[in-house]
């Protein structure tokens, strides 16, 4: 009996023992939340305060609100959707003259208490937005990068991380040398400039020293302006914020890869100007591969940019080198339908000339002219002969009989060609053939356009772009 009396009594002080321990803890967890005002948004906002209304003013003024950006990073610069993702830390600074700071929640030597994010939601609240963006995020890991800073002087401080992709209204016209400038506009979205004023803080935007673009350099200093706007969707002048990116396309990655191997493609094509008409399969392979490889680098760069409605200076440039190209294979053309007409003659006269002569000398044909294209032979017939015969009377040898006299002849008229496919030099004595000497004036005339094409292109280009 005595050890079942011992042993409810052990119980029963098990119990009160755990009992102890749990009111201990539970007072322990009261004085801690007494202590930690972040938690307890009353211990700073007096009962009365509403979140929903702005902070009172000074004569109706309007709220001031400082902004200032840091720019973390800027990539996925796209030409096809005309967008950039900009990384970066938004701080937001204004007056709350409701708080109520106490100086016990200051740490010795701080004139500023930074709470948690959670404390943002019983304030009242700007409500700015990207005008021009298409996406915008706060970040989130674990939980939203943001926090609330509080300052002595009842001034609110909100900073948080965004993602944004930004709308930018490109235009390629210098393409590869442009340059875009890409705007970001900042606007209160419930407030009209007589209730809230953006304003710039003193740093404004600042971008990170080691930022790098791929393809861009990034002109400094920003422009930075302040703006009232009229907006017809919300009937009122809203006060704006806007900083200027200015993104400088790099042109060495262009001059290397388009540049470069287009005029060395032209100038392979001036090759077929020292190539005889001998090597007709190798001149026109080389043409036409010269052409080919052109239209094949121009379709590939297009691929890179939107298929926009207006010439580029990329457009003009491998025009301008297709241009050359097909100058030089029409110029062989040209050379090799000389060479025909030269070869027509030169074979035609030795042929023709002797079997009209042996007629003529036969006598079927009197005072005839050996015509062909590109010269003319006139055979003059035998002089009469007279013999001994009656006085007056005159015998012709020809046909063994007497004739009477030839009718006058006309003279016939030469037919001419457009253009003299040979001619010999007066000084020299050496024969000029059309085609060879078109052959050597290309040789000077195509490089020396071309360089007059290229001196006028980027100078051009440059001035355009700065």
């Amino acid at each position: 009996m005595a050890v079942a009396v011992y042993r409810s009594t052990t119980k029963s002080t098990k119990i009160t023992l755990a009992l102890l321990q749990l009111l201990v803890m539970c007072l322990l967890k009261e004085v801690v939340a007494a202590k930690n005002y972040t938690l307890k948004p009353r211990v700073v906002l007096p009962e009365d305060y509403v979140k929903e209304v702005r902070p009172p003013s000074q004569k109706g003024s309007p709220v001031v609100v400082e902004f200032s950006i840091f720019v973390v990073d800027i990539n996925s610069i796209n030409v096809e959707d005309m967008d950039f993702r900009v990384d970066m830390f938004v701080h937001q600074k204004w007056v709350e003259s409701r708080l109520d700071l106490h100086d016990d929640i200051f740490e010795e030597g701080d004139d500023h208490v930074i709470l948690p994010p959670e404390f943002f939601d019983n304030l009242w609240q700007p409500d700015p937005y990207f005008l021009n963006s298409k996406i915008s995020e706060i970040a989130t890991l674990t939980h939203k990068f943001s926090s609330v800073t509080l300052y002595k002087n009842s001034t609110v401080r909100y900073a948080c991380m965004m993602h944004a992709i930004i709308a930018c209204q490109m235009e390629f016209q210098l393409y590869p040398m442009d340059i875009q400038i890409c705007p970001i506009y900042i606007e209160s979205f419930s407030y009209h400039n007589q209730k809230i004023r953006l304003k710039w803080a003193d740093n404004g935007v600042t971008i990170n020293p080691e930022l790098k673009l791929l393809q861009y350099n990034l002109g400094q200093p920003l422009q930075l302006e302040e703006t009232d706007g009229y907006m017809p969707e919300k009937y009122g002048n809203f006060s704006r914020l806007a900083v200027y990116f200015r993104f400088e396309r790099q042109i060495g990655h262009h001059l290397i890869q388009t540049f470069a191997p287009s005029s060395l493609v032209v100038m392979l094509s001036w090759f077929s100007f020292w190539l005889g008409l001998d090597a007709i399969p190798g001149r026109v392979t080389l043409l036409v591969t010269c052409m080919l490889t052109l239209v094949t680098m121009f379709t590939g760069m297009r691929a890179d940019i939107p298929p926009v409605a207006y010439v580029k200076a990329l457009d003009l440039w491998m025009a301008g080198c297709m241009l050359f190209v097909f100058s030089a294979l029409g110029e062989f053309v040209v050379v090799k339908v000389l060479d025909v007409q030269y070869q027509y003659q030169v074979n035609k006269v030795p042929k023709v000339l002797p079997m009209r002569i042996s007629a003529m000398e036969k006598g079927q044909c009197v005072g005839t002219v050996a015509n062909w294209e590109g010269g003319t032979v006139n055979v003059r017939p035998r002089k009469p002969t007279q013999t001994p015969t009656t006085p007056g009377q005159v015998s012709l040898q020809g046909n063994g009989g007497p004739q009477p006299p030839l009718p006058p002849t006309k003279q016939p008229t030469r037919r001419q060609s457009i253009l003299s496919v040979a001619w010999t030099d007066t000084d020299t004595g050496i024969e000029k053939i059309m085609w060879r000497e078109i052959d050597k004036m290309s040789r000077v005339v195509f490089p020396g356009l071309f360089l007059v094409f290229v001196v006028l292109y980027w100078p051009i280009l440059i001035f355009k772009t700065s």
